[in-house]
Order: C-alpha cells, then structure tokens, then sequence
C-alpha cells in the first residue's frame, strides 16, 4: 500500500498492508486465491472497523459498470463498484427508477446492501430489499450466483451479508418506471405535535425526513418527498400539525448553505434528484462529522424520542444535527428490519470521539428499552452480547458464513466480535 488509507469521514485509519484495485472478475478471484486474509472496500462512508483487514483491501471501483437491463422483468444487473449517483443517472435515461435512495447519492451500492443502508418511508424497504440476485467470489476464488428465486431463505442471509461471504461482484436490482418527486419543507415541530400525531406526520409523504439539534423540545424541520401524479396537487398546508412551511431552500444543519442540497420549495424533478438530501454533482467534505444511527420498532419511536430529550443537554452541544427516519420492514436476516417496521434514529456528532464515546452509552442506555439495533456501519459501544441478542437469525448467518468461508479468510475483527462473539 502506497499511503495510508483512511475512511471518507478521516475518522478512521484502516490497518491493511495491500490495497488491489483489479480491473477484471478474472483478477478478483486470483486475488482472492492467493490473499489469506482479505476484506471490500467500497466507497469508504462507514465510521467504523467493519471493513477493516489486518493484510489486504480490495476495491472494485474499476468494476463500476451497468452490465444489463432487463425491461421485460423490470430489473438491472449492475458491477460491483458501482455508485448510487452513475446507476441512478443511466436508469433515468432508459426511464426507470429505484424504489428508495440513502441521503448520499455517493455511496457504493453494494457497500449500503451489505450494511443495511435505507432511505425513507412507511412503506420503502431498505435499500437491500432491491436485490433480487448476487454474484459473490468465494474465498476459494469460485463464483457463485445466487438469487431470490431460486435460493430462497439462504438469499435472505446472504443480501445483508457485512462483508463476510466473499467479494460481491455483481448485482440485479429491481426497478420500476421512472417517477417525479416534489420536496416540501415546513419548520419548527413541536414534540407534543409530533407525540400526537406521529404516524400520520410519517405517512404523509412517500419519504419523510424529520431534523433536529437537540437544542429545544423540537424539530427544527420536517421534509416531505411526494411523488408527483396526475391525481395529486401540489398542496403547501399552512399549518403542518404546528409546523410552518419554509420560505426558502434550506440545509438540515440550519447555518449552512442549501446550495448543495436537492431542489425544494414543492419543485417538481426526477425521484434521484429529490430523494436524497444531497445533489448527484456534489462531493461531500471528507471529515469534520461522526455518525450514529439506532433503528428501532416504529411503534415506540415516540417513547424513544422522549427518552432521548430527557439527555438532550448532553447532546446538543456534541451535536451537528439529528435525523429521524422511518423504514420498512424486510426478510432479511441480519438487516436492522429485520421482522420489524423501524424508526431510524440518527446523529451526525462533531468531529470530538472521545466526547462521542463517552455520551454514547448514556445514548444507548436511554434506547436500551426499545431493542434498538445499531446501523452496521457507523459508531456505538453497545456491549457486543447486546448486540448479537438482537438478531433472531444470528446463527443461522454464523453457519451461512462458516459455510462460504471455512478458514476465516473474509472474517475481522468487527465480525469476530458482533458475529461470532469472540470478544
């Protein structure tokens, strides 16, 4: 390895001695051959060691191309290093549409399937749910495809696989007829509001985002992405369950400029410049933020957000902003979702972890009540027994892996104590 490789945040040094960047599946599976221990790296957004390797890195970012589109079965086979922004711009042009986006347009699609990434709304699954089929290079350096059609429940353990299966080389997606979104912005929702009218605050739009500092017992704003049909009028309520709508384009940090964020105030556009937060042609700064998300039963995410206002004098002044989501519930075993319709509680901290690291088991024991699972990929020091207690499929995913893998090759650190409990 030629420099020091870091994560996008900079939070995070990786400890891996080689970084290949093959060009070809031929390359990945004599990389894979020869390495003994050997982890993925893709678009480098997770905040933690969960793709961290002690040898060697891979990257696919060479690998980064749609390989075939299926108008018929409405679906698209895409490489492994593929990004959000490049698959969401070629689908727009052959006129079709993903289900859902992450915030980050900038993140690598299989990187946010493998850790259960999600966008917004009641009824959206995470962004995993979207495989329909994998093509994986095992440790032995054997590619093996699997699908949902024909492998049924292993496929449910394998989508949302952390990095421990092999090298995901090649994925299908479903997709749907492309469709316009519009974004709505309101402020100041109070919590009593928010307590009483919860669910229909969250169902009120295809994706709902709510965003606060923590500051007061508030939210400082609420976001509200519609899909746009011939039978719904743009409608801006002048009083949004208390709520007031925005008079301008604004950042979910509100001292910032919007400039980079996608077009609101109602203007209708395609679904992949309105659902995330972010525009396509914008590149996030490296560092200066930390991230924690939380995903919990959406029916106690009001109980949740109360407890978490009883710290709010702990948090607001480690705080950059809070986002609160909804998600789905899926099949999939080790996704956040799993059996469970979720509310994501998320926190973008400044950059200060050793602050961080001492609020956050305050955090986590104010959530304790709730079986809050933490996102794969970003901080928290819940004890590692807690965290595997949370999934009901967890052996069954050991005994996938040990499948795949035998002799460890794909296994770390982080699985080695969230997975296999090694700590």
């Amino acid at each position: 390895m030629t420099e020091v490789q870091k994560n996008w945040a900079g939070n995070y040094t990786y400890s891996a001695v080689r970084l290949h960047l093959p060009k070809s599946i031929e390359q990945v599976q004599e990389i894979v051959s020869r390495c003994n221990k050997l982890r993925v790296l893709g678009s480098r957004h997770s905040f933690n060691g969960i793709a961290d390797c002690t040898e060697d890195l891979i990257s696919l970012k060479h690998l980064d191309q749609v390989i075939a589109l299926d108008r018929e079965h409405h679906t698209v086979t895409i490489e492994g290093g593929i990004r959000y922004g490049s698959l969401c711009e070629y689908l727009y042009r052959e006129g079709f549409a993903l289900h859902n986006l992450a915030s980050l347009p900038h993140i690598s699609v299989a990187g946010a399937c493998a850790t259960g990434t999600h966008g917004s709304g009641n009824q959206n699954g995470n962004l995993a749910t979207a495989v329909v089929a994998l093509e994986i290079v095992r440790a032995n350096g054997h590619v093996v495809t699997l699908s949902r059609a024909q492998h049924a429940d292993q496929f449910e353990g394998v989508v949302v696989g952390l990095g421990g299966l092999g090298v995901v080389t090649k994925l299908t997606l479903k997709i749907e007829p492309t469709f316009d979104v519009r974004q709505t912005l309101y402020e100041d929702l109070s919590l009593p509001d928010l307590k009483n009218h919860f669910d229909e605050i969250t169902d009120s739009a295809y994706s709902v985002s709510l965003f606060t500092d923590w500051s007061d017992a508030s939210f400082n704003q609420v976001w509200l992405k519609q899909r746009v049909t011939n039978s719904v009028t743009e409608t801006v309520f002048p009083n949004f369950f208390g709520a007031t709508p925005a008079l301008r384009n604004l950042h979910p940090i509100g001292a910032l400029s919007a400039e980079n964020c996608t077009e609101q105030m109602g203007v209708p556009g395609a679904w992949y410049e309105r659902l995330p937060h972010f525009k396509m042609d914008f590149t996030p700064s490296s560092g200066e933020e930390l991230q924690t998300e939380y995903l919990i039963p959406r029916q106690h995410a009001f109980a949740a957000i109360e407890a978490i206002n009883q710290i709010r004098g702990q948090i607001a002044p480690l705080l950059q902003i809070s986002e609160i989501r909804t998600v789905a519930a899926d099949t999939l075993w080790m996704s956040p979702c799993y059996g469970q319709p979720c509310a994501a509680l998320h926190f973008t901290w400044k950059m200060d972890w050793e602050a961080v690291r001492q609020l956050l088991p305050l955090l986590e024991e104010q959530l304790a009540p709730f079986q809050a699972r933490p996102h794969w990929g970003k901080l928290f020091t819940l004890p590692p027994m807690q965290v595997r207690a949370l999934y009901g499929r967890l052996s069954d995913f050991q005994e996938l892996l040990s499948d795949y893998d035998p002799q460890g090759k794909f296994r770390n650190e982080f699985l080695d104590t969230y997975i296999f409990g090694t700590d």
